[in-house]
Parts: C-alpha cells; structure tokens; sequence
C-alpha cells in the first residue's frame, strides 16, 4: 500500500504562514525606498502599454522610441493638470492680502469668543502667540532644511518612477518570458492567464480611476460655480484629486476646501463647500464608484478598507494609493490557483464567485453521499 503523506497540524501551518507574513512585511518595509517607485513604475507602464503598443505597431517605430514618447505624453497630460492647477493657485496668491485681513477678522473673533468662554483676557493670549512664535522661529532653520530634503527625496521619487515606467515597457518581453519561464510548462497556460488579466484589470481600474476623478471635478466645480465660490475650479481639482485615497482622502478635501472657502468668503460659503462635499462623496460611493470603478476590481470594502490602513502601515500615502492595485492582484492569482481559491473568494464582493462556490459545495456534498 503507498504510504500516506504526513498531514501537518493546523498550529503548525498556521506558524509558518504568520512567520512568512511577519517576514515578508518587514522585507517590504525595508525595501521601501525600491519597491515603492518600482510598483507605481509598473502601474505606469500598464497604463501606457497601449500607447506604447500603437506606436510600435501602427506608426513602426523601435521599442525605445515608442516607450520614450509614451512617457512624453504622460508628462505632457501632468503637466496640463499642473498648469491648471497652478494658475488657480497664483489668482490665490494675488488675493492675499484680502486673505490676510479675512484671517486677521476670524482670529480677532476667535480670541474674542476665548475670552468669554474661558476669561482669558487678550493680554494672556498675545503672550502666549508670542511663546509659541519664538519657538517656530527658533526651529524655524530645522523646519526648512527638513522641507527642502522631503522636497528632493520626492522630485528623486518621481524621476525614478518615470526610469521604472521607460524601463518596464522597453523589457517588457523578456520579463514576461521570464515569468513564464520560471513555472513549468504544465501551468503556462495559467500563468499566461494570469498576466493577461493583471494587465487588463489594472489598465481598466486606473482609467476607471481618471475617470471618476474627472466626473467628480465636474460636479464639485458645478456646485461650487452655483453657489458662488470664487474658486471653484481649484477646489473642484483639491476635491477630485485627494478622492482618489478611498474613505480617508474625502475628510482632507473636507477640511481643505473649507478652510480655504472661509479664507476667501464667509462661514456660510464654508458650511454650503462643506455640505457640497459631503453629498458629492455620498454620490460617488453609492453610484459612481460601484460603477466605474467598482465593476473593475471586485474587492469587498472589509477587505479594501483593511488593505488601506495596512499600506498606510507600511508605506505611508504611497501605500494607501497602492493597496487596492496591490489586493487586485493578489485576487487574480488567487481565483486562479485552486488551493487559494477560497482566499480568493474572501477577497471578493461575494457576488462574481457565488455560482461556483455554490457548484462546488454541491459537488462535495453529492462525493460524500
């Protein structure tokens, strides 16, 4: 008779997995500084796969070429969001002395209501404004050698996310026949599949992700024109861009769109940007994003909000961006592995694996009888 292979305990597999896990995230965190640009370079590079792919083709020029002039063009579409952006914020900057008159008005009023609050009388607080200033001033040399240092790591980041994305699209045959490769011939089919469908899920969630961006600009600049906001387009694009850190990223547009409203107007204007937000973000996550975005990556907000918190863990802001690309992944490779499968169906809505989970139970339930 074949001898039997050892089934190991439930403790014992359970160790090893936690073991792995604890050592490949503190792998990962210390690997911050590659994998970081690296992944969104990857990101990058499938979004512009087809761009690349139709200069190649249609207009026959080399690899290099072709993958060089689809970064131009992702620099290009920045640098117009960027043009927009800043030419909103220098008609800011000339206002600034109807903004610093508007914020003198708001502390006066402040201290005024501190004072019949707390009897502190104005005195008391100038002295302590005064402490506190002198302490800013006093750190004021650190304060700015740190920003001038996190201002060039970052510029450093961008540009190595834009050799990643160059390089990933000029070698991206040999690293896809490397991936084949290093699996048997028995499952290239699979890994086939699988690389396929990173490619197409992700490529559609990114633009999903524009999109939406682009229909909650239009809607914020729409509210914010009706009620009368003086900039609205900038705080349309504040709104739409931190959207895209998903439950987190639309309390910052909160706090920032208000702050500046009440800079420029009056706490009613603040109130109404405020109230406009809220029921923007009601709109995109009951109908927007479920359908845009949603559609594209079937992952269940358990899990997404749980990913987010963990890429925040690990990586900061960079994390929170990449843990919903990073999930989708590991999605796919798991509803195409047949001992992951269940993890894969944990990952999702519940709804795309429903038939077969149920076919799968059946089956099990007629082996048994």
């Amino acid at each position: 008779m074949p001898a039997k292979k050892a089934e190991h305990p439930f403790y014992e597999k359970l160790s090893l997995v936690l073991i792995g896990l604890i050592a490949l995230g503190y792998l990962v965190i210390l690997a911050k500084e590659i994998l970081d640009p690296l992944i969104f370079g990857f990101l990058f590079a499938i979004l512009l796969l087809p761009i690349a792919a139709f200069f190649e083709k249609k207009l026959r020029l080399s690899r290099t070429l072709s993958s060089l002039f689809s970064i131009v063009m992702l620099l290009a579409f920045v640098g117009c969001v960027l043009y927009l952006v800043g030419s909103q914020i220098g008609g800011l900057a000339s206002d600034w002395p109807m903004l610093k008159s508007q914020v003198a008005q708001s502390l006066k009023d402040l201290s005024e209501w501190v004072q019949q609050a707390f009897h502190i009388n104005a005195s008391k607080q100038m002295v302590y404004l005064e402490d506190t200033s002198k302490k800013i001033m006093a750190s004021g040399g650190e304060v700015v050698g740190q920003t001038f240092g996190a201002v060039s790591s970052l510029m450093l980041f961008y540009v190595f996310i834009l050799i990643f994305t160059f390089l990933i699209l000029l070698y991206r045959a040999l690293l896809i026949r490397f991936i084949v490769w290093v699996f048997s011939d028995d499952h290239s089919a699979v890994v086939h599949d699988i690389v396929e469908n990173i490619q197409s899920i992700l490529r559609q969630y990114i633009l999903g992700l524009l999109l939406e961006m682009f229909v909650v600009a239009c809607l914020a600049c729409t509210f914010f024109f009706f009620i009368g906001i003086k900039y609205a387009v900038l705080l349309g694009i504040i709104v739409a861009l931190f959207n895209v850190i998903p439950y987190l990223g639309i309390f910052t547009a909160l706090l920032l769109s208000s702050i500046i409203t009440f800079a420029t107007g009056s706490v009613r204007d603040a109130a109404l940007v405020a109230g406009s937000v809220l029921l923007i973000h009601v709109v995109d996550s009951n109908f927007l994003l479920p359908t845009i975005v949603g559609s594209k990556v079937k992952l269940n907000a358990l899990v997404t909000f749980l990913g987010i918190i963990i890429g925040e863990m690990i990586w900061g802001l960079s994390g929170m961006f990449l843990s919903i690309p990073m999930l989708a992944i590991i999605k796919i490779i798991f509803d195409r592995v047949d001992s992951l499968k269940p993890w894969g169906y944990l990952l999702g809505s519940g709804q795309e694996d429903s038939k077969s989970a149920t076919k799968k139970m059946k089956a099990v339930t007629e082996d048994k009888t």
